[in-house]
C-alpha cells in the first residue's frame, strides 16, 4: 500500500521503535541540497547576466554563459536567476476560451448552412453574383 519494499518497511519500523515518530523524519530536513550551485558560480552568473545579457531571454543567456564563459548551469537555473533578479518575466498563461455549445437539432440535416461565395453564375453574360443556399 505504501509502495515501499519489505526491507524499507522493516528499516522504518526499527527506526520507529528506537526513536519514535521523530525518527521517521528525514535527517536531511533543513539542510541545503547536495546539488546546489556554488555561491561563486551563482554570483559570477548574476554579474554576467546584469552586465552583458540583461536583455536576453533565458535560453539564449544560458547558451552564451555556457559557450562563451564556460559556466555549467542548467537552462532552468538561468531562468530562475533571471526571474529573481528581475531581468526577465515569464509570460502569463492565458485561460482557455470556452465556447458555448449549441443545442442539437431534432433531425439529421436540419442545421441551416449558407454558402455566400461570389461566382460567375451567368457565365460572362452578367455580373458576378452571390447565391445563398
Amino acid at each position: 500500500m505504501l509502495g515501499l519494499s519489505t526491507r524499507q518497511v522493516k528499516r522504518l519500523w526499527r527506526t520507529y521503535k528506537r526513536a519514535g515518530a521523530q525518527g521517521l523524519i528525514s535527517q536531511r530536513r533543513g539542510k541545503p541540497s547536495n546539488n546546489r550551485i556554488a555561491r561563486e558560480v551563482m554570483q559570477q552568473a548574476i554579474d554576467l547576466l546584469h552586465s552583458r545579457y540583461s536583455d536576453f531571454g533565458p535560453t539564449l543567456a544560458h547558451e552564451k554563459l555556457t559557450e562563451v564563459h564556460g559556466l555549467q548551469l542548467s537552462r532552468v537555473s538561468v531562468r530562475k536567476i533571471m526571474i529573481t533578479e528581475e531581468l526577465w518575466q515569464p509570460k502569463k498563461v492565458r485561460k482557455p476560451v470556452i465556447h458555448q455549445m449549441r443545442e442539437r437539432r431534432a433531425c439529421i440535416g436540419e442545421l441551416v448552412q449558407i454558402d455566400g461565395s461570389q461566382q460567375d453564375w451567368f457565365e460572362g453574360r452578367g455580373l458576378k453574383c452571390t447565391l445563398l443556399i
